[in-house]
C-alpha cells in the first residue's frame, strides 16, 4: 500500500478541521467574554459552567473513542460520525452563543445545558476527526505533512474568528443580536466543509479482522503506553497555554491598553505569523524530530511572552512584535502533537497487540479539552479572586492579574513541556521499525 497520500486527500481532510475550528476557537477566544460581558453572568459562575462540562467530557470522550473504534458500517468506523454528527454540532453551537430572555437562574442554565451539549456533540464529530489521522496513512513524515495541512486550515478558520468575530457582531444592532447570527453563518460554513470531508476521505488503515478489544483492552492500549503519557502531557500544555493566552487577550486589550479597537489587528497580525511558520513544521520535524520541534517552539514561545512581559502598554508596536513571536513558538506545538498522536496507535499494537485509535485519540481530545477547560476556568476564576467586574475601570490587582495571565502562565507552562519533550522516545526510525514489524506479522 503506498502510505504517500494525495494532495486532494490531504485538502479534503484538512478542511474539517477549517469547519471544526470555527466552534472551537470561538469558544475559546470568545465564549468566556460572551458569558461575562454580554450573556450577563459573573465570572465565577462562567468558571463554575466550564468546569462543570469538562467532568461531562471525563466520562463521554473516552466512551466516543471506544464506540468509533468498536463502529463497522459501509462508509468506515469514523467517516459516519463526521456526517451525521456535523447538523446537530451546528445547531447546538448557535443556542450556546444565543441570549435568551430569562432571569438570572434561566440564564445559568441555559448557559449550562447548551455548553455541556455543545461539548457532548463537539465529541462526536472531533474525537473521529481526529483518529482518523491513524487510519489514513501509517507514514511516519507523512503523518507530518498531513498534519501541518490540517492545522493550515485549522489556523485558517482560528484566523476567520479571531480576526472576524468582533466586526461581524458589530454589524448588528446589539452584541446579543450579533453573536447569535455570526454562529449561524459560521455553523452553515463548517457543515458544509465537514460533509466534503466525509466525502474525500477513505478510511486505509484498519485493525486486524479477528480484533475484538474489551474496555480492559482499550485502557491498556492508553495507560500502559509511554510514548502516549508523554504526548498527553505535551498535548495539555500547548493547549493550556494556547488557552489562556486566547482568552485573555481581549481582557488584556480592553482594560490594561484601553484599546479594545485594537484586538482584531492583534489577532491580524499574529494568526499569519502561524502560517507562516507551518511552512516550516515539515523541514523542523525531519530535521530535530517531532518532540524537537516542539521543545524549540516552547522555547521561542517563552521568548515571546517575557518579551511581552517587559514590554510598557503603550508601545503597541512591540506588543504586536512579541505576539508574533509567541504565534511563530506555538505553530510547531500545535502541528507535531497531533502528528505524534497516531504514531502512539502503532506502538500500542506492536507491543500489545491492540490497536485502540478510538480510545487513544479520545484520552488525547479529552486533555485537549480539560486544558482549554482550565484554560478558561482558571482565567474566570483568576478574575474572579482579584474582584473583577465587566465593563467598569478595573483594579491594580485585576490589571496585574490579567498581565500575568497573558505573559507569565505560558512561559511557565512551557518549562514543563521543554522537560517532558525530552523524555519522549518514539522517534522516526523506531516508528518506521515497528510499522514493518507489524506489516510482516499481517
Amino acid at each position: 500500500m503506498n502510505d504517500r497520500l494525495s494532495p486532494a486527500s490531504r485538502v479534503g481532510y484538512g478542511v474539517g478541521d477549517f469547519g471544526i475550528n470555527l466552534y472551537f476557537i470561538s469558544a475559546m477566544t470568545y465564549l468566556l467574554y460572551f458569558y461575562t460581558d454580554v450573556f450577563g453572568l459573573s465570572a465565577a459562575a462562567a468558571s463554575g459552567v466550564f468546569l462543570l462540562a469538562r467532568v461531562v467530557d471525563a466520562i463521554t470522550d473516552p466512551l466516543m473513542g471506544m464506540i468509533a473504534e468498536r463502529t463497522r458500517t459501509r462508509w468506515g468506523r469514523l467517516r459516519p460520525y463526521i456526517l451525521f454528527g456535523a447538523l446537530p454540532l451546528g445547531v447546538i453551537s448557535v443556542l450556546t452563543f444565543t441570549t435568551p430572555d430569562l432571569n438570572a437562574t434561566g440564564k445559568l442554565w441555559w448557559a449550562y445545558i447548551t455548553y455541556i451539549a455543545f461539548g457532548i456533540a463537539y465529541t462526536v464529530v472531533g474525537i473521529p476527526y481526529s483518529a482518523m489521522t491513524a487510519s489514513l496513512t501509517a507514514h511516519h513524515q507523512e503523518r507530518t505533512v498531513l498534519s501541518t495541512v490540517r492545522m493550515a486550515f485549522a489556523f485558517g478558520g482560528g484566523y476567520v474568528i479571531s480576526v472576524g468575530m468582533l466586526p461581524l457582531v458589530g454589524l448588528f444592532e446589539t452584541p446579543q443580536m450579533g453573536f447569535r447570527w455570526a454562529l449561524i453563518i459560521f455553523a452553515v460554513i463548517a457543515t458544509a466543509l465537514l460533509c466534503l470531508t466525509f466525502a474525500a476521505t477513505e478510511e486505509r488503515i484498519q485493525p486486524p479482522v479477528t480484533q475484538k478489544l474489551t474496555l480492559a483492552d482499550s485502557l491498556k492500549a492508553v495507560f500502559k503506553n509511554p510514548p502516549l503519557m508523554v504526548v498527553l502531557v505535551l498535548f495539555t500544555g500547548g493547549m493550556l497555554s494556547f488557552t489562556v493566552r486566547q482568552a485573555v487577550t481581549l481582557y488584556y486589550f480592553k482594560y490594561n491598553l484601553g484599546r479594545e479597537d485594537l484586538v482584531a489587528f492583534f489577532f491580524g497580525i499574529t494568526m499569519p505569523v502561524m502560517f507562516i511558520g507551518l511552512l516550516a513544521v515539515p523541514k523542523l520535524a525531519a530535521t530535530v524530530g517531532k518532540a524537537g520541534g516542539i521543545m524549540i517552539g516552547a522555547v521561542i514561545t517563552i521568548v515571546g511572552s517575557m518579551g511581552l512581559y517587559f514590554t510598557p502598554y503603550d508601545a503597541i508596536g512591540w506588543i504586536y512584535f512579541w505576539g508574533g513571536v509567541t504565534a511563530l513558538g506555538g505553530t510547531p506545538i500545535a502541528v507535531l502533537g497531533w502528528a505524534m498522536i497516531p504514531d502512539t496507535v502503532e506502538y500500542a499494537q506492536w507491543k500489545m497487540g491492540l490497536r485502540a485509535d478510538g480510545a487513544i485519540f479520545s484520552f488525547a481530545s479529552f486533555f485537549q479539552k480539560l486544558a482549554k477547560a482550565l484554560g478558561g476556568a482558571g482565567v474566570a476564576g483568576v478574575l474572579a479572586l482579584v474582584g473583577y467586574s465587566a465593563n467598569v475601570e478595573q483594579s491594580a490587582a485585576s490589571l496585574a492579574a490579567i498581565h500575568g495571565l497573558m505573559t507569565l502562565a505560558p512561559t511557565a507552562i512551557m518549562v514543563v513541556m521543554i522537560v517532558a519533550a525530552y523524555f519522549y522516545q518514539l522517534d522516526e526510525a523506531t516508528h518506521t521499525e515497528i510499522v514493518e514489524s507489524l506489516q510482516a506479522r499481517s
